[in-house]
């Protein structure tokens, strides 16, 4: 089997599939915990732990928390957020290509 070959076979394999759907549904929730944080923040409310925030980052939510820290201008000032979820981003980034490297050359 070719490297493009192997390729074809990744993208429609039901394993990547759930993996997508599962990493939209991390960042759609990633998001909105933003947004509903900053909304208790600005009412006064109990608020969601910034440890639980970053676990959505780490768990894969990094897009959507990224996003969120964007679009409701949310834990922008604090370095654990302003680097250090880019810097998890970066990191899943580069364990993605490694994983769909060792699938197209048939290592795993």
């Amino acid at each position: 089997m070719n490297l493009s070959q192997n390729a074809v076979n990744m993208f429609t394999d039901f394993r990547f599939i759930i993996i997508i759907i599962y990493l939209i549904v991390i960042n759609i929730i990633a998001m909105a915990m933003y947004g509903f944080d900053k909304h208790k923040a600005k009412n006064g409310k109990w608020r969601t732990s910034e440890n639980t925030l970053l676990l959505l980052a780490a768990l894969g939510g990094s897009i959507g928390a990224i996003i969120g820290m964007k679009a409701f201008h949310h834990k922008t000032k604090k370095a654990a957020f302003s680097i250090g979820v880019p810097i998890v981003l970066i990191l899943q980034i580069l364990l993605a290509i490694f994983l769909i490297a060792m699938v197209c050359f048939n290592i795993i």
